[in-house]
Parts: structure tokens; sequence; C-alpha cells
């Protein structure tokens, strides 16, 4: 695959479902993934302990020790890991508590492979801190109904254009490129505003809110605070 992460990285995957674990578990050998697959929370923990991985898939509902368990486990160990769930859980306050206990990106079940595929990258080069040309280059994002043009701070609606600052479109820039995923309150201040204080704080909640009012014209679209924890862009099917 062309946006593959480039090396062999190596995943823990936690799911109790035999047939759904051992079809993930070959679909992403093929895609150049080294996979260890465990059946149930004490087994991913066991193997957590003993090993070094790029990223872990933990399903939410297994036997012994559930996801958000196991999760909470990994992070008091190595606070920074990578971790994605996967699960059917998709109610928004289960999405909610799932980026608490520390997730990178939450997946809904029933699983299509190659997004599957596509949010582990994407993890693994936001976690690797590496980004491709392409998408240092990539400048228009498609948002709902809106199309946005960062390079040229211009938010379309229809006929309508609306001209964004540059610390707006910087932030929506950041919302774009995570879209259904978490973004970290302390990385968008550190990235935007260099500090984490209180003004700072008070002056994103403020830009927060100017994109919500933007964007409020298409009703499938919103910015979810994760309270504590970051943001998420949710678009028309993310929703829930």
């Amino acid at each position: 695959m062309e946006d593959q992460f480039p090396a062999r990285a190596k995943i823990l995957l936690a799911e109790d479902d035999q047939t759904l674990g051992f079809l993930l578990k070959e679909y992403l050998s093929t895609q150049n993934f080294s996979v260890d697959w465990a059946e149930d929370g004490v087994a991913a923990l066991r193997l957590f302990n003993a090993n070094e991985y790029d990223l872990c898939i933990l399903d939410v509902m297994m036997p012994a020790l559930d996801g958000f368990t196991v999760a909470e486990l990994f992070r008091n160990r190595k606070p920074d890991h990578p971790i994605i769930f996967l699960t059917a859980k998709s109610m928004h306050k289960d999405v909610e508590k799932g980026f608490k206990a520390g997730a990178d990106d939450y997946i809904k079940k029933p699983v299509d492979e190659e997004e599957l595929v596509a949010r582990i990258n994407a993890v693994l080069k936001r976690s690797s801190g590496s980004r491709s040309i392409s998408e240092q280059s990539f400048s228009v994002f498609q948002i709902g109904k809106y199309i946005f043009d960062s390079n040229r701070f211009l938010l379309k609606y229809k006929d309508e254009e609306k001209e964004l600052t540059e610390m707006e479109s910087s932030l929506l820039k950041l919302l774009c490129e995570k879209k259904g995923s978490l973004v970290q309150r302390e990385y968008v201040l550190q990235k935007m505003w260099g500090k984490n204080d209180f003004n700072s704080r008070k002056s994103m909640d403020v830009f927060i809110s100017r994109l919500r009012k933007y964007l409020s014209k298409d009703e499938n679209i919103t910015i979810v605070n994760v309270h504590g924890s970051g943001f998420v862009l949710e678009v028309g099917k993310d929703r829930k």
C-alpha cells in the first residue's frame, strides 16, 4: 500500500472472537505488520509485559480483563504507548470513555479492514512524529458539505465563502488531519500557543467555539469536547 508505515511495525491484537481475531491477524500480516494475537485481556497483558510493540489494538468486551482495564495497565507502564480500541460499543459515552482510558483511536465493529490499516498507519505516524511529503503538502479538506482550503484560509459552504484567520485555519487543519480521532488538548496548546497556561486554554476554547459556529450549517458536523483529553471532529456516520 502506498501510504503504509514504512517499517515492519509490531502490533499486539487483543480480540476474544476467534474468527475475527484470526482474520484480522492474517490480514494485517499481509499488510507488512507483525502481529501477536491474544484471546483475552490477561493474555494481552502477559504479551505486553514480555515484548515490545509499536501499537496495541484492544477489543473492549473481553473475558478476565476488559479492554479499558488493559489499556490503563498498559498506560501505567508506558504512558505514551499507542492504543486503538476495536469494539461494538458505539454509543457516544463509550467512545468518550475509550478516549479517557488513553485511546489514540476508537474503531467500531463491523471492521472495514482497509480503514483499520489506514487508521493504524495514521496513529503510527503521529506517534513516531513522521509525516510523508504528501501529507505535509495536502491542504484541501472535505468536511461534510464544506470545503476547507487551509493554504488560502477559506471555508466554503455551497456558494458562500468564509475567510478564516491564520489561527482558526491552523486549528481546523489539525482537526481535519485527524478527523474521527482524538486531538489531544496538550498537543494543540503546544503546537499553536507554545505553552499550556490558563490564558492559552481559554483562547483555545474560544477558537473551538468559533469553528463550531462556522461549521454549524451542516448538522452532521460536530467538534466533540472529550473532557480533560481533547477534541474530535466528527462528520456524518462517525456521529452517534
